[in-house]
């Protein structure tokens, strides 16, 4: 399988980089810059990207990479810190610029490979304070902007190209082509990186690797455990046992709706835990939301544990592990200067107790991105339901009710968020078959809350006095920032009266604003 590293320096779209790349049928895979290079012989790459960074190359304490890189024979596309990085190692010149540029600039190129059947003139992403005021010998700028001499340059001879914008973004009006011409016009690739292909390669590794033992993976219901657990049961079968831990706080009838799907999509051993009033006596008392997620996830792992431990001799251990995940979870500070640091820690990444014996771990999603996981998911025939699941915290509702968490809140909150995704559904499905594409409103998560504000409210000329439900809904493209989505309010208005008539002890019903900065996305 063909293969383009991207080689981080701690740029903040160094995921997004790959996944462009992944976007024209060609894997890449990413790797810190403290990578040595004989790893980088090894691996065979058809090419190399260096990522930004926010560091300036001419401090010493910055991240650098020996020039031998630049000699291997392979392709390079460097790109903002990589570009100055090549200009870096090759002794040009690179310094703080007069002018920063941030944010779209116009971008005038000449005729290269890389820029083939781009127009002379075009928006680029830029995101810069150094610049290259001269670059090295062998090398001859291909593009600038006003304020950038270089804002492009190449060594045809070695296959070096390096570009001072983001061709990641899609700001960058034509930098999807851009990676393009460096995939196919200047590595040569010819773009074996399809779905259909992973699926029967990962199929045939994971029947080859497990054998004739068991598989055990802890089945959250999540998009990436569901789609583990059908590439494995299409690999194994029988042999896998899927532990589902119901601690309680999950979605109206989501526990019954995975084990019927599974039970019945799957040739698997599937293991249901019922546990909702051990959660429930645990969290008692409990208010602070930390304290509740510590509490949720340690005891989570106790039951699940637990289950697994008779079933863990002479047998691998699953994990729905993704490529985000490894690289989020897995990078730090090798080497004590800038990298991007540990972002967190994640749930679908578990390290196992002492005592539990298994072979191995196996991660059969663990070289995908999330939208990949999602085609992967679709092609083994697993619902549209599992597959586009709206991200769910790994505390369930349990972070979703503010304050101390009750059997009785479970069911109110359980209720108010089925009406009310019930209701953005079914307004967003009208739209879409009266104007033939969905709402520009269409939230990319969106769900209820319980707060824990009770107030007065008149009902059936009764006085009352019940909790209020805070819905929510943002759109966003990559989760880090959101905008509260702009639901129609007669969709609102029908939510509020669904909520307050249905569901028992409830009152009032807030729409949450707030954007992402400075709230978060969930309501805790």
């Amino acid at each position: 399988m063909e293969k383009i590293l991207v080689l981080d320096f701690g740029g903040q779209y160094n995921q997004l980089i790959a996944r462009r790349v992944r976007d024209h049928h060609v894997y890449a895979e990413i790797l810190p810059y403290t990578t040595p290079i004989e790893t980088i012989k090894e691996n065979g790459y058809k090419g190399i990207i260096f990522t930004g960074g926010p560091n300036s190359v001419f401090d010493m304490s910055s991240p650098h990479y020996t020039k031998d890189i630049l000699e291997l024979g392979v392709p390079v596309l460097g790109i903002c810190y990589g570009c100055q990085l090549i200009a870096w190692m090759g002794d040009g010149k690179v310094e703080t610029a007069p002018i920063s540029e941030y944010g779209k600039i116009e971008v005038t190129v000449s005729e290269s490979k890389l820029f083939k059947d781009i127009p002379e003139k075009s928006v680029t992403w830029m995101s810069h304070t150094d610049y290259i005021a001269e670059p090295p010998k062998g090398y001859e700028i291909i593009a600038h902007t006003d304020d950038c001499p270089c804002a492009a340059m190449q060594n045809t001879q070695k296959n070096i190209y390096a570009v001072q914008f983001h061709p990641e973004v899609t700001h960058s009006v034509y930098g999807k082509e851009i990676l393009h011409n460096f995939l196919y016009e200047i590595c040569r690739c010819s773009g074996d990186w399809v779905m259909d292909n992973f699926i029967e390669n990962t199929v045939k590794s994971l029947r080859e690797k497990i054998g004739d033992k068991n598989v055990i993976l802890g089945l959250s219901g999540g998009v990436d455990s569901s789609v583990a657990a059908g590439l494995l049961s299409r690999a194994v079968g029988k042999q896998l046992t899927c532990v589902f831990v119901d601690q309680g706080l999950m979605r109206k009838d989501e526990g019954d709706f995975v084990k019927e799907t599974f039970t019945r999509l799957f040739d698997m051993n599937f293991v249901r835990v019922n546990c909702g009033d051990h959660f429930m006596q645990c969290l008692k008392g409990v208010t602070d939301p930390e304290e509740k997620r510590k509490i949720i996830g340690t005891e989570f792992y106790k039951v699940f544990w637990d289950e697994v431990r008779s079933r863990a001799e002479d047998g691998f251990f699953a994990q729905g592990t993704i490529y985000p995940d490894r690289i989020e979870s897995g990078k730090g500070k090798s080497d004590g200067k800038a990298n991007t640091a540990v972002i967190k820690t994640h749930h679908n990444m578990v390290k196992k107790p002492d005592d539990i014996n298994f072979i191995d771990t196996i991660e059969p999603l663990g070289d995908l991105f999330k939208d990949e996981v999602r085609k992967v998911g679709e092609k083994l025939g697993i619902p549209k339901e599992l597959v586009w699941r709206q991200p769910f915290p790994g505390p369930g509702l349990g972070v979703r009710i503010l304050g101390e968490v009750t059997a009785e809140k479970v069911r109110i909150v359980q209720d108010a968020d089925w009406i009310y995704r019930s209701e953005v559904e079914k307004a967003a499905k009208e739209y879409k078959e009266a104007h033939g594409e969905e709402p520009s409103w269409m939230p990319n998560q969106y769900f209820a809350a319980l707060t824990n504000m009770r107030s007065v409210g008149v009902m059936g000329d009764e006085r009352t006095y019940d909790y209020a439900v805070a819905v929510r809904a943002v759109r966003t493209v990559d989760f880090m920032t959101a905008e509260a989505a702009e639901i129609p309010f007669e969709v609102l208005q029908t939510v509020m009266s669904r909520i307050i008539n249905e569901v028992k002890g409830v009152n009032r019903v807030f729409y949450d604003l707030t954007s992402k900065p400075p709230g978060t996305i969930e309501f805790e």
